[in-house]
């Protein structure tokens, strides 16, 4: 019975407490400091969305904005006074030889036009007090927050004031009670006034979908669903170490609880983790892996394709593919390398005008024979032998054995050979694609690093074609870098961003900076925020609009997507503990 008695009390302290202690500067309520600030003065010019920082800002506070209309009657003959007061100083001014007053002469004008506008009845005229309560928990916080709302403030030549020795009328002018206690105004007509229009700050949320985070401007959920949107790609920029192959992580864990197959490549191993956590394929891709990928495999035709049509998209998307090969091409070993591709599928019964969907494909080995036997292809041939009988043999020429059955598949080419990498990146690119066009469902294509295709003009073309055409095939593609320069040196690199409805901007490296904020046409302040991002914080953007986002993950979430060395150690060691202890 004693404690049902205190925790009445303590909740009865907590809605009402007995009493306020009030100082001249501030509140106290509890275990809480409040303190009212008012607007006093405003500048001539009020910029649209200028109260936006302060309505956005993460910090608990009330604002009250009172609006009172004025009698135009009233308000006209205030203005002809003033007006008179102003045109005699002007004249007695003109009469000692002084030089006009630029801004009397402004004041003066304004005047003149207010007064037309309210005789005409297409102006209005209002009190307006605007209030801001803040909570803190100290004194000192009381004091931060305080001054960095005066900095938003003042930053827009507007100048608070704070209720000194009135403290407890201004905390009941922001009462949901509708009584302004403190009745600190400021006249202002329509156009002003409109400007402080409090409803600016937006949400990205959705009745389903996916959450992406927490809305660092209200608190809200970042919750919707990508497939909903004009197309399906997006992209993620950001320093190492600052949360974007966390960020791409989760969306990945949560897109897969809706039954969206995933298709990761992985330069470093950082999703091994998760496809085994989830039950997923882990692909191996290296000059010495057993898992192989035939670059010269044909997609299977679709009723409403025709043969023709497919086979010579396939070459030119393996043209390219053996352009990174071979290195460049003349005009002469172009055409060659045209007509042997043509002649290799030739000798396994496969034309332009066959159905070949059951026919086995040549390998690049059969490619090489080819090109042996052609006059003029003698470089061609001699290039393509490494990959073929030389060194990198072992990595495209085999029958393809990977299987896309899987609802996630990571492919890792973390042991391949730095110079191969844009070469094993465009292989399952192609691959994916020619797998994605077969049969279509709710796909999601992960591309770590890919600033490392987009060095190459025609790995960045090829990615390009992806992500022009993924929302044909319910598809869509992620590309993930933290080299923004090396990605946009590309004319692709931009079209790509403007191409994905979706763009994450986590923390930011100084080199890099200025190239992010002009792609992406960033405020000074959202430059400074993205270089001073914490990690997992970053700027939100679909469409025309933007947020600032906190991706949160739940203990078990966390435990399966962390990038972090030290704990994934830690996870790797209590696994093994667990192991020894079943055993």
């Amino acid at each position: 019975m004693a404690d049902t008695t205190n925790n009445k009390n303590k909740l009865s302290e907590y809605l009402a407490p007995g009493a306020f202690n009030i100082a001249p500067t501030h509140i106290q309520i509890g275990d809480k400091f409040a303190r009212t600030i008012f607007l006093a003065t405003y500048p001539r010019y009020l910029q649209t969305n200028w109260f936006s920082p302060v309505i956005n800002l993460d910090r608990v506070f009330d604002i009250s904005i009172f609006v009172l209309p004025k009698n135009t009657a009233t308000v006209l003959k205030q203005l002809r006074d003033q007006l008179t007061r102003l045109e005699a100083q002007t004249m007695e001014e003109a009469s000692k030889g002084k030089v006009r007053d630029p801004i009397l002469e402004t004041a003066i004008q304004d005047i003149e036009n207010l007064r037309d506008r309210l005789q005409q009845g297409t102006d209005k005229f209002f009190e307006l007090g605007v209030y801001i309560t803040i909570y803190e928990n100290s004194l000192k916080e009381l004091d931060e927050t305080e001054s960095k709302l005066r900095n938003m403030l003042e930053y827009q030549l507007v100048f608070p004031k704070a209720a000194t020795f009135r403290m407890i009328e201004g905390f009941t002018s922001t009462m949901p009670i509708n009584d302004d206690r403190l009745n600190v105004h400021t006249s202002l007509n329509t156009e002003p006034l409109s400007s402080v229009f409090p409803f600016i700050s937006f949400d990205l949320t959705s009745n389903d979908g996916v959450l992406y985070g927490i809305n660092t401007h209200n608190n809200s959920l970042v919750l919707f669903d990508r497939f909903q949107l004009e197309n399906y790609n997006a992209v993620v920029f950001g320093k190492s170490g600052g949360g974007k192959s966390y960020c791409v992580k989760l969306e990945i864990l949560r897109s897969l609880i809706f039954g969206t197959q995933v298709l990761i490549i992985d330069p470093e191993d950082e999703y091994k983790y998760l496809a085994e956590t989830v039950g997923g394929t882990a692909v191996k891709i290296s000059v010495t892996s057993d898992q192989h990928i035939n670059p010269l495999d044909l997609p299977a035709l679709k009723p409403d394709e025709s043969p023709a049509d497919v086979f010579k998209s396939h070459i030119l998307d393996l043209t390219g593919l053996l352009r990174l090969i071979l290195g460049d091409l003349t005009p002469e070993e172009s055409a060659i390398l045209d007509e042997a591709l043509i002649q290799t599928y030739a000798i396994k019964d496969i034309t332009p005008d066959s159905d070949f969907s059951n026919k086995t494909p040549p390998v690049l080995s059969d490619l090489q024979n080819i090109l042996e036997g052609l006059t003029g292809a003698e470089s061609l041939a001699i290039r393509l032998k490494k990959y073929t009988t030389g060194t990198f043999a072992g990595f495209l020429n085999m029958p393809t054995n990977v299987s896309l059955d899987n609802n996630l598949v990571v492919f890792s080419i973390r042991d391949m050979e730095e110079e191969l990498r844009p070469i094993a990146m465009y292989s399952i690119l192609n691959h994916i694609w020619t797998s994605v066009r077969r049969t279509q469902k709710k796909r999601l294509l992960m591309v770590d690093e890919a600033w490392w295709l987009m060095k190459y003009e025609i790995g960045a073309e090829f990615l390009f074609n992806i992500a022009k055409r993924a929302r044909k095939y319910y598809l869509g593609l992620t590309t993930i870098s933290q080299d923004v320069p090396d990605f946009l040196s590309s004319p692709r690199g931009k079209a790509i961003i403007t191409n994905s409805s979706i763009q994450v901007l986590m923390k930011q490296s100084p080199a890099a900076i200025d190239v992010v904020q002009q792609t992406f046409n960033l405020t000074d302040a959202e430059k400074y925020y993205l270089l001073e991002a914490r990690v997992g914080f970053g700027l939100f953007f679909v469409g025309q609009n933007h947020i600032g986002i906190r991706v949160v993950a739940s203990y078990a979430e966390d435990q399966i997507i962390t990038s972090d060395p030290k704990q994934i150690l830690e996870i790797e060691k209590a696994k093994e503990e667990w192991a020894k202890l079943r055993s």
